[in-house]
């Protein structure tokens, strides 16, 4: 027999001997046919059972979609295929495996994009690298959902694709929600209060700044003015929406859009004025991109946007970024043998999608992983069979290793948290200055705004951060250094009227100059340089009102005659029912004012430092002290003895002779000598006391009046005045609450009031006092001598602006 014919057990049975041999022969070739039967059904279990350790393929079929016509693609193509050539190159990283990645071109087309999409559905891939555009993900991540493979986008950015509606989108680079938040920080930091933004009208636009909105109002901020474009936007379209914003009053404008239509805006808002002083512009990462991979522009495009605020997502400095960069040079020419584009961080991030790839593929082959298809037929209407989808079987296996592994990439530390975002986003504040830019500050989402890089600040507590939270200064829009208000007064908005009480207040508060609409005094200042402190330019316009009520200016506010009104207002609970007042610029009390007799130095003049009250208790003391006395020292101390009447005279007078010398007894008990120590303690206290009120009386003049209050002058039934004007609320407090006779109450102007009291109330139109606002009687004493306040204080009031409802473009000026 051949060779190649042999059984693989020969035995010559003419040569057996003894049974022995062939008991060995038969259990040889029972233990063959054991192993040969274990050995295939474990093959068999295999191949059914993906749990189970398998064979790694020599393949692996990866998808990928990219707008090849687009710088970012042109790049990012490159760069792909150069992490897909590391990793093949290196056996370590999928133990022999290759990838084999498949890259489409989308043209920017949603449409197409799907078809790529649907493409993919009947070949074995196992991941999708891309797309680039937002609106692609959307339509491209329902089709991942079916066919179960991750779908890994480093520029998809909108955060309306969320991991609940797409659980196999995987976003490889910071969500927009983090970059809204910086931009709301800096509005923030610079005490701006309302933003414009410009956006293209798409998900990606509309999406980015819904969440701008809700971070600007997390910081009590808004969006004042929306302003969409269509993706494929017109210069003339994009013009006409921009001189709808030089209307508004915000001067802080966001852009959100792509590239390709950012830099028409600019060139537009330059043509229209609306890049001068005054002006802030901020975009997204858009325009950081144009500046890293472009390289220089020409000095029209960088005049456009001189002064801009950008963001550019951080990565910290690496050896490893550093080596990759290095070679960027040499991939570029990949592109073009003569390209100049620069590497961006879309760039990065591509490169360490792949490498994110490649890790958890590892993992999911080390778990039991098989890639290993399954047909889901799709059915139209009647049964008709289009065509048959490929479901990775292993998809959510690999979407998990994915979502828990970590690498040290080129963008650095690269995991996701539980949410499904990367771990600690951060981004450059960039401004443009000259022909380049420069860095002011970052933002994290740990430690918000700060001139430190983000990584040096993870080592403190969140509570317990330096004081860095700031930008370094910035070279605004305009070719200026002073930060700006962030608003301005809108063309077509008209003045602010602002009605002045000026009749029934004092020229030191305010008045009208004569011959003249101008105004001046103490209310005009405070009204002006409020006005100096709003955040925008507010046009306004004085107008004289010369009514003696002030409620009836209140009502005209109300009624929209004045816009507002300036001087000493009352702030009246039936006021407030009306209009709104600002805060009280001063507070203000009723007080009585009356004439006054001087009190000379007469004869009993030694006894007016006291009240008599005063005397008497001082007379009790002295009384009292000599009964304790006598009471702890007439037992045993002979100069307490003697007759009842020399007793009762050493009682009276030791506490009076204490007061004006030593007195001749002594005192020999313990408690004795306490108690006067005590005594000659308070005897000091009142001693002092009315040395001081003498001196006063002697050197200075101390008017006196018979009205000594409110009370008093109600009592005496005498006619009393309000100043006019300004003693409405005196006089409603007059009659509603003191019960006074409205016959008796006189309304006389401020320049009468003098008059008035010279006459006394014995003659007609003469009254006993006046009743008024301190503000206004303090200075009527300051020019009238002979009268003085009486009474303690009657009631204190608030006083204020009083603002309207304001229509239209106009806008409050206090």
């Amino acid at each position: 027999m051949p060779p190649a014919m042999q059984a693989p057990f020969l035995f010559d049975f003419s040569r057996v001997e003894s049974g022995v041999l062939i008991t060995q022969f038969i259990m040889k070739l029972f233990w063959a046919l054991m192993f040969a039967a274990f050995y295939f059904g474990y093959l068999s279990q295999g191949q059914g059972d993906n749990s189970t350790l398998s064979a790694r393929p020599r393949v692996v079929n990866i998808g990928c979609i990219l707008t090849l016509r687009s710088d970012v693609g042109k790049i990012t193509k490159s760069v792909i295929e150069t992490a897909v050539e590391d990793i093949n190159s290196n056996p370590t990283v999928l133990g022999g495996t290759k990838l084999n990645i498949t890259i489409l071109d989308n043209n920017s087309n949603g449409l197409q994009g799907i078809v790529e999409a649907i493409h993919y559905m009947e070949t074995d891939i196992v991941a999708i690298i891309g797309p680039q555009s937002s609106v692609i993900a959307h339509a491209i991540a329902h089709i991942a959902n079916e066919i179960h493979v991750p779908l890994l986008s480093f520029s998809a950015t909108d955060p309306a694709l969320s991991s609940l509606q797409y659980p196999f989108f995987v976003r490889t680079s910071p969500n927009d929600m983090f970059q809204m938040a910086a931009i709301a920080s800096i509005v923030e930091y610079y005490n701006w209060k309302a933003v414009i933004a410009i956006y293209v009208d798409d998900d990606y636009g509309r999406s980015g700044i819904d969440a701008l909105a809700d971070q600007l109002a997390m910081r009590r901020c808004q969006i004042s003015y929306k302003a969409p474009l269509k993706p494929q936007a017109t210069l003339e379209e994009v013009r006409d929406t921009l001189y709808q914003l030089v209307l508004t009053e915000s001067r802080i404008i966001v852009v959100h859009t792509y590239a390709y239509s950012g830099l028409d805006i600019f060139s537009e808002a330059k043509s229209l004025g609306m890049t001068e002083s005054g002006y802030v512009w901020i975009a997204t990462h858009w325009l950081s991109t144009i500046i890293d991979t472009i390289g220089p522009h020409s000095p029209d495009v960088m005049d456009n946007i001189q002064g801009t605020i950008t963001l550019r997502t951080y990565v910290p400095d690496s050896e490893g970024k550093r080596k990759f960069v290095s070679r960027w040079s040499d991939l570029a020419k990949r592109i073009d043998t003569n390209s100049t584009l620069g590497m961006c961080t879309y760039g990065l991030y591509a490169y360490d999608t792949v490498w994110l790839l490649a890790r958890a593929l590892d993992a999911f082959f080390k778990q039991g992983g098989n890639i290993s298809f399954s047909r889901d037929p799709i059915h139209r209407a009647g049964g008709l069979n289009l065509y048959s989808m490929n479901v990775f079987d292993g998809g959510k296996l690999l979407l998990e290793n994915i979502l828990k592994t970590n690498i040290s990439g080129v963008t650095g530390l690269f995991k996701y948290t539980s949410d499904r975002e990367l771990y600690r986003p951060a981004f450059e504040v960039i401004n443009v200055i000259g022909t380049g830019t420069k860095k002011i500050g970052y933002w994290s989402n740990y430690s918000g705004l700060s001139v430190v890089r983000p990584d040096s600040l993870y080592s403190y507590p969140p509570t317990h951060l330096p004081s860095n939270q700031k930008l370094y200064p910035v070279f605004w829009t305009g070719e200026t250094i002073q930060t700006p208000r962030g608003a301005a007064f809108p063309i077509f908005g008209r003045q602010l009227r602002v009605g002045v009480s000026i009749e029934a207040v004092l020229n030191e508060y305010v008045k009208q100059v004569p011959g003249t609409d101008m105004f001046q005094g103490y209310c005009i200042e405070v009204f002006t340089t409020a006005i100096k402190y709003l955040p925008y330019y507010v046009p306004y316009k004085f107008f004289p009102f010369r009514e003696e009520n002030n409620t009836e200016l209140v009502r005209q506010v109300t009624e929209g005659v004045y816009d507002a009104a300036v001087g000493l207002i009352g702030i009246h609970s039936n006021r407030i029912k009306l209009v709104d007042f600002t805060p009280p610029i001063m507070y203000s009390t009723l007080v009585l004012v009356a004439p006054y007799r001087e009190r000379g130095f007469g004869t009993w003049a030694f006894l007016r430092p006291f009240t008599p009250t005063m005397w008497c208790v001082t007379g009790i003391l002295f009384l009292t002290l000599g009964a304790a006395i006598w009471i702890l020292e007439h037992r045993v101390n002979d100069d307490f003895r003697g007759p009842i009447r020399k007793q009762i005279e050493t009682i009276i007078w030791f506490g009076f002779l204490t007061f004006l010398s030593a007195s001749k007894e002594k005192i020999v008990t313990t408690l004795g000598r306490l108690v006067l120590m005590t005594w000659l303690l308070v005897i000091l206290i009142i001693n002092s006391n009315y040395i001081a009120n003498l001196s006063s009386i002697v050197v200075a003049q101390h008017p006196s009046s018979i009205i000594k209050g409110i009370e008093s002058l109600v009592a005496r039934n005498e006619p009393i005045g309000f100043v006019r004007g300004t003693g409405s609320s005196a006089r409603t407090y007059l009659i509603e609450k003191l019960h006074v006779q409205e016959s008796k109450l006189i309304p006389c102007k401020m320049e009468d009031c003098a008059k008035a009291l010279r006459d006394g109330p014995n003659k007609k139109g003469g009254i006993a006092a006046v009743i008024g606002y301190s503000i206004y009687m303090e200075l009527f004493l300051s020019t009238h001598c002979e009268f003085v306040t009486v009474g303690p204080e009657i009631n204190r009031t608030g006083w204020g602006f009083k603002l309207g409802s304001f229509k239209g473009s106009e806008t409050c000026g206090c």
